[in-house]
């Protein structure tokens, strides 16, 4: 989940924009959509002169892997402080970790799937890979570098890769992979797309503060370069590093001298107990879809497909009293993955009642949008909807301000201004 809280300011604030602000609670949750929430609160007078109260709150959900942790450090780089070298060299070990993580689950599958390895060397290999407990990992160097260099050109490997869908792999995988070379590398620093793309669990409450004013609103692939000793992940490494959410992380920023505090929580099924509660009363929710995950089983059970999941959870956000008269906006995230993953895996299988073009992904998102948009039982309620691509910085800047403009047209409606 992702909240966002506004603190009070006590400062002058002038317009339609700054009073329509006021009283506002965003929060935002985990899952396979996120969800921007405003806190509705007793209206006030409009004045020229405006003191805000502490405790506003925003509020964002969806179910596990849809993107939301990678979605706030978007807002970090695009309207925070960014991430200096030093921030970028915290994260040189998870990288190594979510390569290790991601050959390992390859590994497992292989026996799974009962794919034989196309080099007769590859199985020590995998042994020698699959004795490394990833979570302690702190280095990348050889024998292992060139192990899972060598492991991710395996014709058997890449059998396993495109069936992924049937069992876990994190989205980042062959992100990392195809940039070991430069990972590997001595002096690597993560980019902001390996941060993006990074995979780690989330375990307490963090704070990471941005000012929205003062900026404007697969690794296995690449695995000779990570492996060097002086490798330092880039950006873009950074980016797509990707780490289960199991907590709560909050993440304080200034939007138009209102203090916002966005809360990413653990989406997956067994984490929703420790932020449901925190939903009450908000004005609006921003919900986090997967668009690649429609022929994907969830994590906590084989039997389940993720977007039935998601969908079950949408429901049951937009029905709750608490929600009644939150205004809901729609991320349907990863269409990068979904534009890739349609050539060679139909929606049809998956989804019987798709009657549209196989290999079309904007007939694919447009069917996936509007079985979201049917879950509504509010005919009076808008769906606010935006297709999205969370590791692309620059989407993610234009979506967001168009989220702005749609939030203050929701709050002068509901103080009517227009």
């Amino acid at each position: 989940m992702l909240r966002i809280e506004e603190k009070t300011m006590g400062k002058e604030v002038r317009g339609k924009l700054c009073s329509v602000q006021k009283n506002r609670r965003i929060t935002r949750d985990g899952g396979v959509s996120f969800m921007l929430l405003h806190e509705r609160q007793q209206r006030h007078a409009l004045a020229n002169r405006l003191v805000y109260p502490s405790g506003k709150r925003h509020s964002g959900t969806g179910t596990g892997e849809s993107g939301k942790s990678t979605f706030i450090k978007q807002m970090r780089i695009i309207h925070g402080s960014g991430y200096s070298d030093e921030d970028k060299r915290g994260f040189i070990k998870l990288v190594y970790q979510n390569i290790f993580m991601a050959m390992q689950s390859m590994i497992r599958a292989m026996d799974l799937l009962k794919i034989s390895y196309g080099d007769s060397s590859s199985q020590e290999k995998a042994e020698l890979v699959r004795s490394v407990d990833f979570e302690t990992v702190t280095t990348f160097e050889s024998p292992y570098v060139e192990a899972i260099k060598d492991l991710w050109a395996d014709s058997g490997i890449q059998e396993c890769y495109d069936r992924r869908r049937e069992y876990q792999l994190t989205d980042s995988a062959k992100y990392y992979l195809m940039e070991i070379d430069r990972v590997a590398a001595p002096n690597y620093l993560p980019t902001e797309q390996d941060i993006l793309r990074v995979r780690v669990p989330t375990t307490g409450i963090i704070e990471y503060p941005f000012d929205l004013e003062e900026i404007r609103f697969s690794y296995l692939s690449d695995l000779d370069n990570i492996s060097k000793p002086e490798y330092l992940p880039s950006e873009q490494d950074i980016l797509r590093a990707r780490a289960p959410t199991t907590g709560i992380i909050e993440y304080p920023f200034d939007l138009d001298s209102i203090i916002f505090r966005m809360v990413d929580v653990g989406g997956q099924r067994s984490e929703r107990r420790k932020w449901i509660h925190c939903f009450e009363n908000v004005t609006s929710i921003i919900f986090l879809v997967a668009l690649s995950e429609y022929d994907q089983i969830l994590f906590e059970s084989e039997n389940e497909n993720r977007m039935e999941e998601s969908k079950a959870l949408f429901k049951t956000i937009i029905t709750y009293p608490w929600f009644q008269h939150s205004s809901v906006i729609l991320f349907l995230n990863k269409k990068d993955l979904l534009e890739e993953k349609i050539m060679y895996s139909h929606l049809v299988d998956y989804f019987p009642e798709y009657d549209g073009p196989q290999r079309e992904a904007i007939a694919a998102r447009e069917f996936i949008l509007r079985m979201f948009v049917d879950l509504n039982p509010d005919s009076e309620k808008i769906i606010y909807s935006h297709f999205t691509c969370a590791t692309d910085t620059e989407n993610i800047r234009f979506v967001f301000a168009a989220v702005k403009d749609t939030i203050l047209q929701f709050n002068l409606k509901e103080y009517n201004l227009v």
